[in-house]
């Protein structure tokens, strides 16, 4: 593929055909005695394609197909939301009945504050993301022989290659948000956000060892990433092959480098998680209680905000119409704030960070992870290494799991590459379990390299549900950090 100009999304066509139905049910809700009332419509479509020993596969991606409307009211201190997944004027006045019902029958109540942002929001505000290569217009068949490509050139590199799964999905995301206050002008706001993303798994054997090794790849953008798996067959052929060599590591406290998808798993699980203000509210964040402090070393700054980075957690107003922002939520060490949704800001009394998401608009809003990485530092990835005594490269980072309440967490990494006198051995280690104590693993940062990367091909959830796409990474790392 060569490169192409990018192209911006055109508007949503389904979206547009509502647009006056949405604004209609706004007016009348005001009408009917809300104080205010808000109507987001959503229009979603996406894709999954792969190819494995086991044969191909295409299917519309349930998680990513949606389309429906949330509609928001306040009363006073009280607010109700109610969903459909179909809009007419025929059926504005079962649905103003359901929200007063809902309403009086609420015994919550939030303090709804307004915030400069929000008083100073444009009437109407159109964003679009860009693209090279559109995946729908290239086709299925044209999608799914890039794959095989990738497939039979991997598999190509070494005989010990037992399989490879390559696989890609993209999503087409369209959101039409509108406001209306008794008192207030009408907002109405639109975005239309394309992502792709893609993985290769290969599993390599020797006798009755079997090692296995993976690689996702996204953007903020079109089918153009085909490419950049296609040029990345080789690498990932040789990683697999070399785990057949690896060792089991002796436990202990390491100085170790961390390749930045290693970096992200752990701004993802040390920071995000522990800094969703909702988890506040609850009591269920120990973050909360050190605002204002050092939690990291004096050289971490973290961010977090869907317009702190373009990548699959990229878009500009939230599932609440907040804007979108970039949220610095560690600074030269401190803690500054965490992330927000409008409930738990109106209840913790800040301003909202934009990070209100929903899994469809079938579900509620949560405070929810964007795009959540360190900032770049000044030290060379090189020279980084160079000054270990003795540790280990982190890489390939697979999984990991969070104790907010106790600051602590426990990350898994395929990868550990032995470095002595400064130098990689070529010895590996595999499988590597990451573990520590949240601030004593941070405020151990001692060098951050000048290059930031950021990853987006999995999903998040709150708990074990509501899942939402997420990106994260961040520079190279060096710490002291307890491996086994």
């Amino acid at each position: 593929m060569t490169e192409k100009t990018k192209k911006k999304l055109p508007a949503d066509k389904y979206l547009d055909s509502k647009k006056q139905d949405v604004i209609s049910l706004a007016e009348y809700l005001i009408k009917d005695g809300f104080e205010e009332a808000s109507v987001l419509a959503v229009n979603a479509a996406g894709k999954r394609y792969s190819i494995s020993k086991a044969g191909m596969n295409v299917a519309d991606d349930s998680l990513l197909c949606t389309r429906g409307f949330v509609i928001r009211v306040t009363k006073g201190v009280k607010w109700a939301e109610h969903s459909c997944n179909t809009l007419n004027s025929e059926i504005f006045e079962q649905i103003s009945k359901n929200l007063s019902e809902l309403i009086n029958a609420n015994d919550c109540s939030t303090e709804c504050e307004v915030y400069p942002d929000e008083e100073n929001e444009q009437e109407n505000a159109v964003y679009v993301s860009e693209y090279e290569i559109h995946p729908a217009e290239m086709g299925d068949e044209a999608i799914l022989k890039c794959l095989e490509k990738v497939r039979t050139s991997t598999l190509e590199c070494d005989s010990k290659l037992m399989d490879c799964n390559v696989f890609c999905s993209y999503a087409g995301t369209a959101k039409l948000f509108v406001k209306k206050k008794a008192s207030g002008k009408l907002i109405q706001k639109e975005q239309n956000i394309l992502w792709m993303t893609g993985g290769i798994s290969v599993m390599a054997s020797r006798g009755e060892e079997i090692k296995d090794y993976f690689k996702s790849y996204s953007n903020l953008g079109g089918a153009e990433i085909l490419e950049e798996m296609q040029k990345d067959c080789r690498n990932i052929a040789g990683s697999v092959v070399a785990l057949l060599d690896s060792k089991q590591i002796e436990p202990g406290e390491y100085e170790c480098i961390c390749t930045p998808d290693v970096t992200g798993l752990i701004v993802h699980e040390a920071f995000g998680h522990g800094v969703e203000m909702d988890m506040f509210v609850k009591d269920r964040a120990v973050a909360k209680d050190y605002i204002g402090e050092y939690v990291a070393s004096p050289i971490v700054t973290m961010h977090d905000g869907a317009l702190a980075a373009k990548q699959t957690a990229t878009y500009f107003f939230d599932d609440e119409g907040s804007a979108a922002k970039d949220t610095v939520v560690i600074e030269k060490g401190i803690l500054k704030r965490g992330i927000s949704d409008l409930r738990s800001a109106y209840q913790t009394k800040t301003s909202p960070t934009g990070n209100g998401r929903r899994e469809s608009y079938k579900r509620k809003a949560y405070t929810r992870m964007t795009n959540t990485f360190f900032e770049a530092g000044t030290d060379k990835a090189e020279d980084m290494i160079a000054s270990v005594k003795y540790g280990f490269l982190l890489e390939n980072a697979s999984s990991g799991m969070e104790d907010p309440k106790n600051w602590g967490i426990q990350c898994m990494v395929n990868v550990a590459k032995e470095i002595k006198d400064g130098k990689l051995t070529g010895k590996i280690f595999s499988p590597i379990i990451l573990t520590g104590y949240v601030p004593d693993l941070l405020k151990s940062i001692t060098m951050i390299s000048d290059e930031v990367k950021l990853s987006g091909g999995g999903y998040c959830g709150k708990g074990y549900k509501e899942w939402v796409k997420v990106s994260d990474g961040g520079p190279y790392i060096k710490a002291r950090i307890r491996l086994g």
